[in-house]
């Protein structure tokens, strides 16, 4: 959306049946989650790449599977913003504006850290993605929560799997 006078290119307004309030509304919640996949992707592939210690191959194997789950969410995200005649992220500093998770540029953290820190990221995730579902709810865009509903359910699983690797051996409590 042009900065001026918040309308979309007519060459880019998709026809839709929501609201224009509700277009507004629910492309901003969904390209806030967008900036976050890129960002949680991005600072999962980082952990990935550093990770090091006697779990190495089992967390790097983690990391890598689910930086690509979250990746993979990028497109749908955008396009589904496209689709009901929203503009979406065009640069990495859009995603910097955008973005409520925070980076990790430390030289060295300690895999257990890693995983921690990507666990917290992802309940933070999962809470802004119910939040936007209720944005979908009150602008009609069944769409849009349907497939949020479906990230919620992945962004659960990623936090279950880093919380039981986390997890001391022969604790209950993590």
């Amino acid at each position: 959306m042009s900065k001026t006078n918040n309308k979309v290119s007519p060459d880019l307004d998709t026809p839709t049946d929501l609201s224009p309030d509700g277009v507004k509304k629910v492309s901003e919640q969904l390209n806030v989650l967008l900036a976050d996949a890129f960002a949680l992707y991005l600072k999962t592939k980082n952990f990935h790449w550093h990770v090091s210690g006697r779990h190495f191959r089992d967390y790097h194997l983690l990391l890598d599977e689910q930086s690509d789950q979250i990746f993979a969410t990028t497109d749908q995200l955008a396009e589904r913003v496209r689709k009901i005649g929203g503009t979406t992220l065009k640069s990495i500093g859009q995603v910097a504006k955008l973005q409520t998770i925070k980076d990790n540029n430390e030289d060295y953290v300690p895999p257990r850290e890693m995983l921690r820190e990507l666990m917290q990221d992802n309940k933070h995730v999962a809470a802004a993605m119910r939040k936007a579902h209720d944005v979908c709810d009150e602008a009609g865009d069944v769409a849009s929560a349907s497939i949020l509903e479906i990230f919620i359910d992945e962004t659960e699983r990623r936090t279950w799997f880093l919380f039981e690797a986390t997890r001391q051996e022969g604790s209950n409590a993590a």
